[in-house]
């Protein structure tokens, strides 16, 4: 059961990094309606290919900037009332880490404060506020913060969301509602709901998800301004190795320059690309054997898979074998 006084979520800001694979959802909608992969992406200087996102294999990070970017591309093709279609073919698997930490949750009350403990790792525009109201969960989504041209659209994306995944963590559903009305949203769920147990594995599944939910979300939160524009980049150039040279210039800067801003931000290139390499490694071997090890150390931008396995015991202290047999 979650408190009485459920809260907000910690995330106070939308600008937040997040996984590419969110895109896949809207690329997929847009071939679902006539549209190619270059017209959706058009003007977020992504490509399908670079990102994975053809194949499902990519694990990258774009910025909210380039996701809103997408977003207004399927508006401007489809019009305005997509919103509840596309939030409808949100599912927790969908989130990576964080999906996998809501399926974890000994119950309904738990996944829901895991989601807004952790709502960095999803793709949400707007935030949630929660409360209990006599005997309902009563949870708000305000889109007075988002941009006038996509806030209705975004509020009934992402509300909608919530809805199909909530309804989809607990067999036959929650029965709750949900009432979209212009840029607000309000969904409505019993609070007998919240004790409802959720299928899981393992008893430790709950404590061991929450851990590679602060693996993942703790390099994103403690890096902000120019670090935290040089890892999404970095992430959408590992498979090239994600040159200085290449990352400075999709920044209208030098080698030079970039280096010697991250210097007086405290931060240094190698640092944020490890950190980088390290949160994708665990995201895709925690996903399960879909890629050997060759095959990852490609993804991460390693020449051989010897230096990517050297580089993974540095950060781990065990091996990927190792760690997947105990973490995937």
């Amino acid at each position: 059961m979650i408190p009485a006084n459920v809260g907000a979520s910690t995330v106070r800001d939308w600008a937040f990094p997040r996984a590419a694979t969110g895109l896949r959802v809207l690329l997929t909608y847009g071939r679902d309606h006539g549209l190619g992969a270059r017209t959706v992406l058009a003007g977020t200087g992504l490509q399908a290919g670079s990102l994975g996102l053809a194949s499902g294999s990519g694990a990258a990070e774009v910025t909210a900037a380039q996701e809103l970017r997408v977003v207004r591309n399927l508006v401007a093709r489809l019009g305005e009332g997509i919103g509840p279609d596309v939030g409808s073919r949100y599912r927790a698997e969908t989130f990576g880490v964080f999906g996998y930490a809501l399926r974890s949750s000994r119950t309904l009350g738990e996944a829901v404060e895991v989601a807004l403990t952790y709502l960095d790792l999803s793709h949400a525009f707007a935030l949630p506020r929660a409360e209990v109201v006599g005997d309902e969960v009563v949870g708000r989504l305000d889109g007075g913060g988002l941009p006038v041209d996509v806030r209705e659209v975004l509020v009934a994306r992402d509300a909608t969301a919530v809805l199909t995944v909530l309804d989809d963590l607990v067999p036959g559903g929650t029965g709750a509602s949900l009432e979209l009305t212009g840029s607000t949203a309000t969904l409505r769920v019993a609070v007998s709901e919240m004790a409802r147990p959720l299928p899981r594995d393992g008893a430790d599944a709950a404590e061991r998800s929450r851990l590679l939910c602060e693996q993942v979300v703790e390099p994103r939160r403690r890096r902000t301004g120019l670090a935290a524009d040089v890892r999404v980049l970095v992430t959408q150039r590992l498979p090239e190795g994600a040159p200085m040279t290449a990352v400075a210039a999709d920044l209208g800067r030098s080698e030079r320059t970039l280096r010697r801003e991250l210097a007086a931000a405290g931060v240094g290139y190698r640092e944020l690309l490890d950190e980088v390499r390290a949160s994708l490694a665990a995201e895709l071997l925690r996903s399960g054997p879909t890629l050997g090890v060759d095959a990852l150390a490609r993804r991460l931008g390693y020449a051989e898979a010897t230096s990517f396995i050297a580089a993974f015991r540095r950060w781990t202290g065990t091996t990927p074998a190792a760690w997947a047999r105990e973490f995937a």
